[in-house]
C-alpha cells in the first residue's frame, strides 16, 4: 500500500475516534457540572479539560472567560480550534474524500453523510435541543462508521491502518478522560450518593458503566474504576486492550524498517498484561497513565516514520 494512502487511512480513523471521545469528556463533565458546587469550582473543572488537550493558550487568545459555555463552544465548532469536535470530523472527511476509491461506497457514505449533517448544526441550536442529545449523536454516528467499517471492508492492510490509527488515539483517550476525572473525583467525592453519581458519570462516559456491574457486582470503587479501564483485557476501551490491538496490527503491516515500533508495542503490552491495580496505584495513577500517553506519542511517531508520508 502507498505510504500517502495508509497516512489518509490512519488519520481517518484517528480523527473519528477523536471527536467521539472528545464528546464523551465533555458529556461527562457537563452532568459532573450540574451537581451543587461553586461557579468557582466548576470553571476549575472546565478549565481542566482545556490542559488536558494542551489548548489554554488557544482558548485564551479568543475567550476571556473560562465558563462552560465558552468552554463548550470552543471545544464543539469553534474555527480556531482545530481540535473541536466539528474540526476533527471535517479532518476526518477530508482524509476520507482522499481516498475514497480505497474505501467502500457504504463507509464514504457514512463519513460524508456525518459532515454533511453536523455542517448544518449551529452551536446556538445545539445548545438549545440539549448539549448531551448532541454528544449522543456524535457518539452514534461514531459508532455507524466503525461498524460500516468492520462490516464491509475487506480484511486488507487498509483496514489493519485504520484499525491501528482507531486504537491509538483510543488508548490515548481513555487514558486522558481517566486521569483527569480520577484527579476530580477523589477531590470532590465527599457524600457518598454525589460520589456515586460522579464514579458512575465517569463509566458512563466510556460505555462502561454496565461492564462494570457485570464485573464487579458491588460498589463503585476507584480501584476498580482503574483496573477495568486499565487493566481489564475484556473491557473494550481499556488500555490493555488497546495495547494489544495495536501489537497485532502492527504485526499484520510489519515491514522491513518496523522492527523497534513492534518492540516499543509489545513493551507497552507487556506493562499492562502483567501489571496488578494495587502496584499501579501506589506508584501513583497519574504517573502511571502519563507514562503510557507518553508511550502512545512515541509509539505515533514510530509509526509515521515507518508506514506514512513524511511529515
Amino acid at each position: 500500500m502507498l505510504s500517502r494512502t495508509a497516512d489518509h487511512l490512519y488519520w481517518l480513523a484517528r480523527y473519528t475516534e477523536r471527536a467521539e471521545n472528545l464528546a464523551r469528556l465533555l458529556d461527562v463533565s457537563y452532568q459532573m457540572s450540574l451537581l451543587p458546587q461553586s461557579i468557582a469550582s466548576q470553571n476549575e473543572n472546565w478549565r481542566a479539560i482545556l490542559a488536558l488537550n494542551s489548548l489554554e493558550d488557544a482558548f485564551a487568545e479568543v475567550y476571556d472567560e473560562v465558563n462552560v459555555e465558552n468552554v463548550l463552544h470552543f471545544m464543539v465548532s469553534d474555527p480556531a480550534n482545530p481540535s473541536s469536535i466539528q474540526s476533527c470530523l471535517r479532518a476526518a472527511r477530508e482524509n476520507a474524500h482522499a481516498v475514497r476509491g480505497t474505501l467502500t461506497a457504504e463507509m464514504w457514505e457514512s463519513v460524508n453523510a456525518t459532515w454533511l449533517e453536523l455542517r448544518q448544526q449551529q452551536f446556538d441550536h445545539i445548545l438549545a435541543r440539549g448539549i448531551s442529545e448532541f454528544f449522543d449523536w456524535v457518539k452514534l454516528r461514531s459508532a455507524l462508521i466503525r461498524g460500516v467499517t468492520f462490516g464491509t471492508m475487506l480484511r486488507d492492510d487498509a483496514l489493519h491502518f485504520i484499525r491501528l490509527g482507531g486504537l491509538l488515539e483510543r488508548g490515548d483517550n481513555t487514558a486522558r478522560i481517566l486521569d483527569m476525572q480520577y484527579h476530580v473525583l477523589r477531590q470532590n467525592g465527599d457524600e457518598a450518593a454525589t460520589d456515586f453519581y460522579r464514579w458512575s458519570a465517569l463509566l458512563r462516559s466510556v460505555s462502561a458503566f454496565q461492564v462494570y456491574r457485570k464485573v464487579y457486582s458491588e460498589a463503585i470503587t476507584p480501584a476498580r474504576v482503574a483496573e477495568l479501564l486499565i487493566l481489564r483485557m475484556d473491557m473494550p476501551r481499556s488500555l490493555h486492550a488497546c495495547a494489544d490491538g495495536i501489537v497485532r496490527m502492527l504485526q499484520l503491516i510489519a515491514n522491513s524498517v518496523s522492527a523497534e515500533t513492534e518492540r516499543q508495542a509489545g513493551v507497552l503490552h507487556a506493562r499492562l498484561h502483567f501489571a496488578r491495580i494495587d502496584d499501579v496505584l501506589a506508584g501513583g495513577l497519574h504517573a502511571y497513565l502519563s507514562d503510557f500517553m507518553d508511550r502512545i506519542y512515541d509509539l505515533g511517531d514510530g509509526i509515521s516514520r515507518d508506514f506514512l508520508v513524511a511529515a
